[in-house]
């Protein structure tokens, strides 16, 4: 090579050189379809708790408590929204000092870095392979954080005083809600998730965390005054129904926005929720019809919910046959559990919280372990169905064990500070009149 050559090439990578850098030093842009994708999603998993929800709870309480079960949902809306930009959302996704593979504090609980929001600003993206802002992912994912408390309301319905439930909500958010999130979702480092356990979009965080800590509160407070020999009807089951469709509608945005893009992982995620909850709508009902002769509107608005709790772990990695099968095997053992379990047991969980979220969670939790298999359908990258089934019944478990003890501590506490439930007089008149000075209706 010739002195002139060197010195052209010399210039040309002079040129060449800082481009390369720069393009290697781009910040990640954003994608508008992602983002338009996760907006809308957000908006229809806050379509679950408001209205859905409070509809679905509403109908099925007697008619002197209907406007206090939709008075808890709408509060506690409120109350984690705030919580959430305070400290919820650090403690939840807070990465500071983790480091897969090693247990220390932060694989149980976040630190505070992002506390109040700090450095989130209209600029600010998810990461380098989630291109959307996270301002739309802190939304997105304090919906998750709203519903759960939620949930927990269908176990206590009916006895439980306004300040008690208030003070609950936000120290179980605070000591059991959050954790168990960063366990699973934060990533490496996080306990669960170093242990591979595959949850989707929340059927250990929501689901089973939720189900457990109702069960455990209506263990607490106890049975409802009358029950189970005072009939206690669903007072409006139509807005039961009602509720439940808003549920399987929003729920395309629980499943399918967990995937956190616009992609083919969420149009898979939307197809099997619409098979599982199809599925086990049917279970539910065929089960019901067989063991009471009849099929009834709450039975298989019921299944909805608990086809859409148990497809929710797996939504990302289970294929359609794979779906039928966990829906199925949802609506049928959430029936029985709802039923026959809880007469033969005898606890009061008014409206199936632990019966429909707890066990269906279970259900899919351990499913998930199966049909994530390539082998079975699945798209997830499990090799060995029973090392997985173990790893997922390893994270059913420890979220059983954690959240039982903490929310039973929360709750005996409370009740010596304060007290739990409402007096008889007040149980009597009705949550309506009695903690909020109105009616549902007014005739």
């Amino acid at each position: 090579m010739t002195l002139r050559q060197f010195a052209g090439l010399g210039a040309l990578l002079s040129l060449v050189m800082p481009g390369l850098a720069l393009a290697e030093e781009a910040a990640p842009v954003l994608n508008s379809g992602d983002t338009a994708w996760m907006l809308t999603a957000t908006a229809l998993v806050l379509f679950m708790t408001i209205p859905g929800l409070a509809l679905f709870y509403g109908g099925m309480v007697r008619s002197k408590n209907v406007l206090s079960v939709m008075m808890q949902c709408f509060a506690i809306t409120g109350l984690i929204s705030v919580l959430w930009v305070i400290y919820g959302y650090s403690m939840a996704f807070d990465t500071t000092g983790m480091e897969q593979g090693v247990v220390n504090f932060n694989s149980f609980v976040g630190g505070l870095s992002k506390a109040f929001l700090a450095g989130v600003t209209p600029a600010s993206l998810t990461s380098p392979t989630a291109l959307f802002p996270e301002a739309v992912f802190i939304t997105f994912q304090m919906t998750f954080a709203i519903i759960t408390p939620a949930l927990i309301v269908g176990a206590f319905a009916e006895r439980m005083k306004f300040s008690a439930m208030l003070i609950f909500m936000g120290v179980w958010f605070t000591l059991v809600y959050a954790p168990i999130a960063h366990m699973v979702w934060s990533g490496n480092g996080g306990l669960m998730w170093d242990w591979g356990v595959l949850d989707f979009a929340g059927g250990t965080v929501v689901h089973i965390n939720a189900g457990i800590a109702g069960l455990v509160a209506c263990l607490v407070l106890g049975k409802r005054k009358g029950f189970p020999t005072t009939p206690m009807a669903p007072h409006n089951l139509g807005y039961t129904l009602m509720g439940a469709a808003m549920l399987w509608i929003g729920w395309f945005g629980f499943n399918a926005g967990s995937a956190a893009a616009a992609n083919g992982t969420a149009g898979m995620a939307m197809l099997v929720t619409q098979i599982a909850t199809a599925a086990a709508a049917l279970g539910w009902m065929f089960a019901e019809w067989l063991t009471h002769g009849k099929p009834s509107a709450l039975g298989i608005a019921s299944g909805v919910v608990a086809g859409l709790v148990a497809v929710t772990p797996a939504a990302g990695t289970v294929g359609p046959m794979g779906a039928l099968v966990i829906g199925l095997v949802a609506g049928v053992v959430c029936y029985f559990c709802a039923t026959s379990l809880k007469r033969k047991l005898g606890y009061d969980d008014s409206l199936d919280a632990f019966g429909v979220h707890g066990i269906g969670g279970i259900v899919g939790a351990i499913l998930t372990g199966v049909f994530a298999a390539p082998a079975l359908g699945g798209f997830g990258t499990v090799t060995d169905i029973g090392a997985q089934v173990w790893i997922q019944a390893k994270g059913v478990g420890f979220t059983v064990i954690y959240t039982a003890i903490v929310t039973y501590l929360i709750l005996k506490v409370l009740d010596l500070v304060m007290g739990l439930r409402v007096n008889e007089e007040e149980e009597a008149v009705g949550l309506d009149l009695a903690q909020h000075n109105e009616r549902g209706y007014n005739l």
